[in-house]
């Protein structure tokens, strides 16, 4: 018997063997259109390779090239998000139900622009804003409304915020306490990521010390009360929306996730604890082939970097876990139909690389917010992909293909090599401060749209196989009279509150925040007394300042 069949009976006698026995499988047998033939959960090559366990491993096991869990999509599908929010948290909360209803098996929140940056609806600077690119949250009033009706501990929910995530998930903690649901109980995301909105982004309030100070009490406090919790979702996708290459978009969402793990363990934390609640967020861009590679890739560097340079243990501590979503750069206004198409090959190529969680974007969002007609055939594509295509019936299938092996390790070895060049100019925030992630991004972008306005890259129905005219699809606008009845709502709650209290913990927190305390226990106090997102966020702009980025060019 040969090394890799002795090494395949070990892992399913330890490995998988438990798994199975804990959680089963969803089918006894998973077979093709000949009832005769049966897919096998897992292949291997079979010549001997004796570079097989370093680069390639077992499914569940370091480095996790072939996937995080031992029976991956046989024994449990992705969950299948759709990113929505937009108006009143009385419209978004009926989308989320219509999504619920249509198979969608976890809920992502879309937070308009005033709240991803600190701002309350009647704050003079969210004129115009209100419920334009999301949900307008201001207040704990607001959440409630948002998950009216959806019981918190029997869905993962995603929030995409950042600078204000701890008062985001303060709400969330809070809305579930009013439910009755246990902090222990809540299951989901918030994105958390400043490094990337300092690149790519720009919804930051703060300078990056107290930024940091923010990430890491999350950090702690959700190791302690919300360990169901993943505290930061540390996001590539921005980074290639905003024109990197993929192997960029590897290398510097590590580098970010280096930097927090170094911060996370100079606030005194245990690695083996908090990196089992980080995850991350890549883009599923067009070239299908090099995206599959990308996702693999990143699994196996980010192993790496756990064991080898921080030390973790645990092997959960080592594994990288991601949500993808389709890449909304690529959509075009011209032909929207034809990204029905793009999304569908990219949220494939996302499934063969191993995601945990997908969103497919809907065809009309280079146009306007989705309509439920386009949200619903981006969800259906999911779940053709998962029911009808046989993709997630045997685990990391594309395994020992040439060509995906070459370009996993292709992508990583330019991402270490981009790695190594942070390394040397002092991390993750030195290398945003002087400049040199910006730069190369730009690079990047610069080179790829010469290269469509030259006509070598084509983009159908843009440089190439365009038409005249373009059939009409439906678009979703939100109603500028919402600014006004949040503007009405939140001069009642101010009305209605105790003030004595909300200004006395409006006081407590700009102490707090002046000291080192952990923030978060305060905030949900303060949210469950009605202050206001923005009183809240302006508290610590008091204390902490605002920052501004320096310029380069």
């Amino acid at each position: 018997m040969s090394d890799l069949s002795n090494r395949k009976t070990q892992w399913e006698d330890e490995t998988l063997g438990p798994v199975l026995e804990r959680f089963g499988e969803r089918k006894e047998r998973f077979t093709p259109s000949t009832p005769e033939v049966e897919t096998e959960r897992l292949y291997l090559p079979e010549d001997a390779d004796p570079d097989y366990d370093e680069k390639l491993g077992f499914p569940g096991e370091y480095p996790f090239t072939r996937g995080i869990y031992p029976t991956m999509y046989r024994g449990r599908l992705w969950t299948m998000r759709q990113y929505a929010g937009y108006s009143t948290a009385e419209d978004s909360n009926q989308r989320y139900r219509f999504l619920l209803e249509q198979g969608q098996t976890g809920l992502s929140v879309a937070f308009d622009l005033p709240t991803q940056i600190g701002y309350d609806a009647d704050d003079p600077l969210a004129l115009g804003e209100v419920g334009k690119v999301g949900v307008s949250i201001s207040s704990l009033d607001d959440m409630k409304t948002l998950f009216q009706g959806i019981p918190l501990d029997k869905v993962s929910t995603s929030m995409t915020i950042n600078a204000p995530a701890t008062i985001l998930l303060a709400m969330y903690v809070a809305v579930g306490k009013a439910q009755g649901v246990e902090p222990k109980k809540l299951r989901g995301t918030v994105q958390n990521d400043i490094l990337k909105e300092y690149i790519a982004r720009g919804t930051y309030i703060y300078p990056p010390e107290p930024s940091m100070r923010l990430i890491t009490d999350l950090f702690a406090y959700c190791a302690k009360d919300v360990p169901g919790w993943n505290t930061i979702s540390i996001s590539g996708y921005h980074i290639r929306e905003a024109g990197s290459t993929a192997a960029q978009e590897v290398a510097f969402t590590l580098a970010n996730a280096i930097e927090y793990v170094n911060q996370a363990l100079k606030a005194g934390l245990d690695v083996d604890t908090f990196a089992r609640q980080l995850s991350f967020f890549f883009n599923a861009h067009n070239n299908f082939l090099e995206e599959i590679a990308k996702f693999r890739s990143a699994r196996r560097m980010w192993a790496r970097i756990m064991r080898e340079r921080f030390k973790a243990s645990d092997p959960k501590a080592q594994q990288l876990r991601f949500h993808s979503q389709t890449g909304g750069s690529t959509l075009t206004a011209q032909q929207p139909q034809n990204n029905v198409v793009r999304v569908a090959i990219q949220a494939l190529a996302a499934v063969l690389g191993g995601t945990q969680s997908l969103h497919t974007n809907s065809m009309d969002e280079a146009l306007a917010l989705p309509t439920e007609q386009a949200v619903q055939v981006a969800l259906r594509t999911q779940q053709i992909i998962a029911h009808e295509s046989g993709v997630a019936d045997s685990v990391d299938p594309l395994a020992g293909s040439y060509l995906i092996e070459s370009l996993t390790d292709q992508i990583e070895q330019q991402a270490w090599a981009t790695i190594e060049r942070i390394d040397d100019l002092g991390g993750a925030l030195k290398a945003i401060e002087v400049g040199y992630v910006n730069r190369e991004i730009q690079e990047a972008a610069y080179r790829f749209q010469k290269q469509v306005e030259s006509g070598e890259e084509v983009v159908v129905g843009v440089n190439q196989f365009t038409s005249e005219e373009d059939l009409p699809i439906e678009q979703l606008r939100v109603d500028p009279a919402i600014e006004q009845q949040q503007r009405d709502r939140l001069a009642q709650l101010r009305a209605e509150r105790d003030q004595e209290r909300a200004s006395s913990l409006i006081s407590q927190i700009e102490s707090a925040a002046a000291g080192t305390d952990n923030l978060m226990p305060l905030f949900i106090e303060a949210v469950e007394n009605d202050v206001t997102l923005g009183e809240i966020a302006h508290a610590l702009r008091r204390v902490f300042g605002e920052y501004h980025p320096q310029q380069f060019f």
